[in-house]
């Protein structure tokens, strides 16, 4: 059911990754419940066996004390990714100092150490993306409003300036604002993005190519998220490939605000052709309609419309629990929750 996670972990920005064991990890970012900004000083690891049971492992990264991973910055995270190469798990990680840096770990769960900045990414350094090839090269992307791409050095910490490209994808020709991701599927190269052709960058698009660092041609749009919230305003996410089944993992803001984002995940369809079906946002995600019978927390909505919003307590000193409520609700407001079977027995 969406949001995915418990009530109290706001994981926005999520690269979903399933590795040798099975299991599907999510790495993002971390809002806290409240906060009128984007993001904190930490990133947290979720993994389950079958996407509705999640696991927790806990802080993996930090860029504050009292312990932080970073000797050059405290600013908050951002976005990050993480790949396996060569027996390790590597974190592609950027943060509000407009720095773009990599860790790494024996455990797809770090925590990630000995973390140093990638030279030659230095230029709109936000929202991280890598790809392992099939041959075993490893390609970087990076940016906002022009995307740029290009093969890391074997050490991955530099980029290798002769193959960089600055116009993978532009917000003026595609729409691209942000929040690149990249994936292979079928021979095709996938550049999942923050599309803000519709207005505002709820969407996430989609990019093809032949080859790695493209030419891309934009295919369409995967999820669209406005109507989250009154006041949402990006999108940021993945998809990934999940025991034969593909799934699109996307955030939703809550408490009227552009902050304290939850992920999300939907199945999704590829055609022959590689387009994907444009699918909408459910409580249900990858369950069946939910029995009507059965209780839904009102923060589940999928949809509202009008003043109504949702809001939140906690959590405090003597109370750790965040619960959060629907509330400013006036004549003609709605709340979606999406779908209900009406035929199911009571549960």
């Amino acid at each position: 059911m969406n949001p995915i996670l418990p009530i109290q972990h706001f994981v926005p920005d999520v690269e979903a990754r399933q590795w040798a064991d099975g299991r599907l990890y999510l790495y993002g970012s971390y809002d806290i419940s409240g906060r009128t900004s984007y993001c904190s000083w930490e990133y947290r690891v979720f993994s389950s066996a079958d996407l509705v049971h999640w696991e927790d492992h806990g802080e993996s990264f930090r860029s504050a004390p009292p312990h932080a991973s970073l000797e050059w910055t405290d600013a908050p995270l951002f976005a990050p990714d993480c790949i396996y190469h060569d027996g390790r798990y590597y974190l592609f990680f950027c943060n509000a100092g407009n720095r773009e840096g990599v860790a790494s770990s024996l455990s797809p769960t770090g925590p990630f150490t000995d973390a140093v900045p990638i030279e030659g990414a230095d230029r709109d350094a936000i929202d991280p993306a890598a790809l392992v090839d099939d041959d075993g090269s490893v390609y970087y992307y990076w940016g906002q409003f022009h995307l740029r791409g290009a093969r890391l050095r074997p050490d991955l910490a530099a980029i290798d300036p002769d193959t960089l490209r600055t116009d993978l994808l532009t917000e003026a020709a595609d729409g691209f604002h942000e929040g690149a991701s990249i994936r292979k599927r079928a021979g095709l190269y996938y550049l999942i993005y923050a599309d803000i052709s519709r207005g505002r960058p709820t969407c996430l698009g989609y990019a093809t190519s032949a080859a790695p660092l493209g030419p891309f041609t934009k295919r369409g749009v995967i999820i669209d998220n406005l109507g989250c919230d009154p006041e949402t305003w990006n999108n940021h996410g993945s998809i990934a490939e999940f025991n034969g089944q593909w799934y699109v993992f996307y955030h939703r803001s809550s408490q009227a605000g552009h902050f304290n984002r939850r992920v999300c995940v939907e199945p999704i369809r590829f055609n022959a052709d590689g387009t994907i079906d444009e699918v909408e946002m459910t409580t249900q995600g990858i369950d069946g309609p939910l029995p009507a019978t059965q209780p839904v927390e009102a923060w589940r909505a999928c949809l509202l419309n009008g003043r109504v919003r949702t809001a939140a307590t906690g959590p405090t000193e003597r109370d750790p629990a965040v619960r959060e409520y629907l509330t400013q609700i006036h004549g003609g407001d709605w709340a979606a929750f999406k779908y209900l079977d009406f035929d199911a027995q009571p549960v």
